[in-house]
């Protein structure tokens, strides 16, 4: 995954958490964000292996 899938997961879990709370849906808020957290990573992992790749390792 790229930097951008994991800052488009990140949007996608920001927007599902703010729905669940303005509708009061507990279950809706935490899984966005577990999305949020679940891009973050995506997007970290992506950053890695590109300084990784330009090491040259």
């Amino acid at each position: 995954m790229g930097k951008s899938k994991g800052k488009a997961k990140q949007m996608k879990g920001k927007m599902k958490e703010t729905t669940g709370k303005a509708m009061g849906d507990v279950p809706m808020e935490n899984e966005g964000r577990g999305e949020q957290m679940t891009g973050r990573a995506q997007e970290l992992a992506a950053k890695t292996a590109e300084r990784v790749k330009k090491s040259g390792r």
